[in-house]
């Protein structure tokens, strides 16, 4: 089963269910060592990069983040 295909399963079930598999899954990167932090924030760092060179994504400038944000809350 991909990664895909999994998500597809698990958006599936009731949100009580979702919750719980949700809890479950964020407390089992509470054991994760330093050294495997560093390792998973780095290839989020690497994806993003590529997302942005790609042209898959629009970089704004901080001001314009800012803004959208300020706007999204009221």
């Amino acid at each position: 089963m991909t990664i895909d295909e999994l998500k597809r399963e698990a958006l599936q079930l009731d949100p009580s269910t979702r919750a719980s598999l949700a809890r479950d899954l964020l407390e089992s990167l509470d054991d994760l060592s330093e050294a495997e932090i560093e390792q998973l924030w780095l290839a989020e760092a690497e994806r993003r990069h590529h997302q942005i060179i790609s042209g898959a994504v629009e970089t704004v400038s901080m001001e314009e983040a800012l803004s959208r944000a300020r706007a999204a809350r009221r």
